[in-house]
Formats: C-alpha cells, structure tokens, sequence
C-alpha cells in the first residue's frame, strides 16, 4: 500500500508500469535499453478515491488522463529504470495528494467606504482633466 494521505492509501495492484526506450542522449547502448517508465493508474476504477477527489484529478491532471479515466505519468529524466519508477511514483503521489485537498472556500466582500472614496475622487480628478484638454479654437 502506498500512503497519500492519511485516509488515502493507493494499493500497489492498481499500478501498472510499462518500460519503454527514453528519449534524449545515452551512449553506446541507448538503443537497446528500456530505462523511461510509463506509469498508469485507472482512477476512474480505484477504490481508495472518493468522486470529488477523482474530479479533482481530473482537472489537475488534465492531457495526463485518458477519456477512460486512466492516469499516464511518463518519466525519463534519469538514465536508469529505477530511479525513473521513483520519480514516476512519487510524481503521482504529489498529484493524488494534491487532488485530495478541498479547494479553499471563496467569502464575498466589497470594498470599504474608504476604498470605494477613493476610486470616485480619482475618477473625478481624471475627469476633471480630460475636460481642461478641450479642442484647441483656431483664433488666438
């Protein structure tokens, strides 16, 4: 089990990795070795996401998830397998756990009288000097 947070817990079966050739500079065998790792997670179908956290995901995820609700996390910054497969794993963990937070709740103000003051006296004062820049008459 691998813990986001303390009520969410992704197990390791609902996980899948896949090997595949990385990108980029590698030296004499670079075309033979599978070091990038493409992780998926289907979290349409995980037990361990609430809906709202899911739709969250989805918004945060955004080109990552497939119209199935599958999450595709593709990591090929370092040059071996295992070192990938961590950064893939924990770059999913930092997206679930970001998803898991409610969005911080909106409160309507309006602006104080002050504040409301003194955008009308500067509105005034513009005012007042576009007026002063009428048209120039053609007698002096």
């Amino acid at each position: 089990m691998i813990q986001v947070t303390p009520s969410i817990s992704l197990d390791e079966n609902e996980i899948e990795e896949h090997f595949v050739r990385s990108p980029g500079p590698g030296g004499q065998k670079v075309n033979k070795t599978e070091s990038a790792v493409q992780l998926r997670f289907n979290a349409r179908a995980s037990s361990a996401l609430s809906n709202a956290v899911f739709l969250r995901l989805k918004s945060l995820a955004g080109r990552r998830m497939t119209k199935l609700g599958v999450v595709v996390i593709t990591a090929n910054r370092f040059r071996t397998q295992e070192l990938n497969r961590r950064d893939a794993l924990d770059r999913l963990v930092a997206l679930v756990r970001e998803a898991a937070q409610p969005p911080k709740l909106r409160r309507a103000t309006k602006p104080s009288k002050g504040a409301m003051q003194r955008r009308l006296d500067s509105k005034r004062r513009q005012s007042d000097l576009k007026k002063v820049r009428g048209k120039v008459s053609g007698e002096y």
